[in-house]
């Protein structure tokens, strides 16, 4: 847990750094952070990849809302996957979940989680 917590906050600080290097501004009173945390069938953990490499690649060369999307896979067990997620604000969010490729990636995946999925969609916060 202590190692979690040590890599998420280097993590922020990565993206704090890079942020006040980037060409458009981001306001850090309004950053919306989630962790996503997913369960994968084994059998399909290859076919879960290949959406959440297409999704994460996509929004964040076409959504400038998109802060980061940093995927990371149990090294203890890999079909445990956790999500950290930045968007510049709520509106960006809200913009990326409606988007073409998140919606693919939302409805390929869903048979693919033993249950975690279908919760995670519905975290706000």
């Amino acid at each position: 847990m202590k190692k979690g917590i040590i890599l998420l906050y280097t993590i922020m600080l990565s993206i704090t750094a890079a942020a006040q290097e980037t060409l458009t501004p981001i306001n850090c009173k309004t950053l919306i952070v989630r962790l996503a945390e997913i369960e994968v069938y084994p059998q399909y953990l290859t076919e879960y990849l290949k959406y959440a490499n297409e999704v994460d690649r996509l929004s964040v060369e076409r959504e400038p809302g998109v802060v980061c999307l940093f995927p990371m896979q149990s090294a203890e067990d890999s079909t445990q996957i956790r999500i950290l997620e930045i968007y510049a604000s709520e509106e960006a969010y809200q913009s990326h979940i409606k988007t073409e490729h998140f919606q693919r990636y939302k409805q390929g995946t869903l048979p693919l989680d033993p249950g975690t999925m279908k919760l995670i969609f519905k975290k706000q916060r």
